[in-house]
């Protein structure tokens, strides 16, 4: 259900069979953590360009999921195996959907707060049995112990981070073991998609594998970061193919 790319992880299996083990993780009694990785090329160079990170994102409780469709063609090209791309906004919504089923608790971090609260908003009329213990936005600069004491008071389950890799990241990382969350996951920009600031790709630019192209088109700032697919697939084939020559 795993393989190994470039150093990390990777989840292959189905996203049907990632949900039941979110599922089952939440309702247990373990005390065990479990963190969802969106794993983008752009998340993952930016953990090949820093140790601290490569090490968090291959910590024994981080599930890296293949949220890109450069993840996708690079497993098929190196490993010969065939996957589905996972998103994280799927994957999320997931989440909600359970905790909404069994009332646990749940904790946004990230983007504005007129977006945040108009996610929210929104969330609640998806999920009106939802628990929301607490939220903040993801501009407190140097003030990030503040916001770790809030979601440490709410006992939450569950911890959302949209702030963009690598700063979700940093946070998530760096209070992990001090919080007893269950469930810790980087959702990028998803709170702008539940506020309705931002929409998805059609449906048949997803089942394409061309969401990125849709989000290039509305907005072309990401342009930039289109860098980071073909620098992150060189590193992948310089370190699958060395011990092949």
């Amino acid at each position: 259900m795993y393989t190994n790319l470039t150093g990390y992880k990777i989840y292959t299996g189905s996203k049907d069979d990632l949900v039941n083990i979110i599922r089952e993780h939440l309702l247990s009694n373990k005390n065990d953590k479990l963190n969802i990785v969106s794993g983008n090329p752009e998340v993952l160079l930016n953990g090949l360009n820093d140790n601290s990170l490569k090490k968090y994102f291959c910590r024994d409780d981080s599930v890296v999921i293949p949220d890109g469709v450069g993840i996708k063609i690079l497993l098929k090209l190196l490993k010969k195996i065939n996957i589905c791309k996972i998103a994280g906004i799927d994957i999320m919504d997931e989440v909600l959907k359970i905790c909404n089923e069994q009332s646990l608790k749940i904790y946004f971090v990230g983007t504005t707060d007129e977006n945040l609260l108009l996610a929210i908003d929104n969330i609640l009329k998806k999920y009106p049995n939802i628990n929301i213990v607490g939220h903040n936005n993801g501009y407190f600069g140097d003030n990030s112990h503040d916001v770790f004491q809030r979601i440490k008071q709410s006992n939450t389950d569950v911890v959302f981070v949209a702030m963009g890799s690598p700063r979700q990241d940093i946070f998530i990382n760096k209070y992990i073991d001090m919080l007893g969350c269950k469930l810790f996951m980087g959702v990028g920009g998803s709170f702008d998609l539940y506020a309705g600031k931002l929409n998805r790709a059609p449906r048949v630019m997803i089942n394409l594998g061309l969401e990125w192209l849709y989000r290039v088109l509305k907005e072309p700032v990401r342009i930039r970061r289109l860098t980071s697919i073909p620098k992150f697939m060189m590193r992948s084939f310089k370190y699958h193919l060395k011990d092949r020559c």
